[in-house]
């Protein structure tokens, strides 16, 4: 089976499929609506053979189903059809979820992916377990308030990365992971990792989506409160 995988961004869509050497993108941001992002992946993956699509969500996701429009593109992902858009059977993962089952490589891993916002997600023992971490209430707003990109813009890259080291540290002490792995768009923004972390790559969204199909050949399994 050849497999799409959409990484649904706050600034770009990356794709890439089964096969194909690079990844390809076009800009996103908040006015872009489900239809958008469908015709504008078809529109670039035209000369590409593909079976199935694995898309990262940047939301909420239960289930299989978005649950809750995202904070950074327009409104209308809930209940929108993907299948019938796309023409092709559809898995539908959060992004965080997706980039951290990508980046997994055993135990207890947590993903925190730095981008337009904050991503996050579990993997405990195979089970893919996505997390909401963002918008819980932190200092004079949220953790994504200060560890997303408008919070790296605000309190310039210094202060930023005091916050990111701050925050994973406090995780640290309540999760007691065996792998940690800082991802997204402006990961590459520190100065060295946190004690205990590893740098992730945007490409380990593609591994994961690629994964989603692979259940013969992987030991892993998406928890009841994530996706399928």
């Amino acid at each position: 089976m050849n497999v799409l995988v959409v990484d649904v961004g706050g600034t770009n869509v990356k794709i890439l499929a089964m096969g194909e050497a690079e990844p390809r993108k076009f800009p996103s941001g908040p006015e872009m609506t489900p239809e958008q992002m469908v015709a504008g992946v078809k529109e670039l993956a035209g000369d590409w053979k593909y079976d199935a699509v694995s898309i990262g969500y940047p939301g909420r996701v239960q289930r299989g189903r978005i649950v809750a429009d995202p904070h950074n593109l327009a409104a209308g992902w809930v209940g929108f059809d993907f299948e019938a858009a796309f023409g092709r059977p559809v898995k539908i993962l959060n992004d965080a979820a997706l980039q951290a089952l990508g980046s997994y490589q055993g135990g207890l891993l947590l993903f925190l992916g730095l981008g337009t916002g904050l991503g996050s997600a579990l993997i405990a023992d195979g089970v893919v377990v996505p997390l909401e971490l963002a918008h819980l209430p932190y200092r004079k707003g949220t953790y994504e308030n200060y560890l997303g990109d408008r919070g790296r813009k605000r309190l310039g890259k210094k202060k930023w990365r005091q916050h990111v080291d701050l925050v994973v540290s406090r995780l640290l002490e309540a999760i007691h992971p065996d792998d940690v792995v800082l991802g997204g768009g402006n990961a590459k923004n520190l100065k060295e990792m946190p004690p205990g972390c590893r740098l992730g790559d945007n490409a380990f969204a593609f591994l994961g989506g690629f994964r989603l199909w692979d259940d013969e050949r992987r030991p892993l399994t998406l928890a009841k409160t994530g996706t399928h």
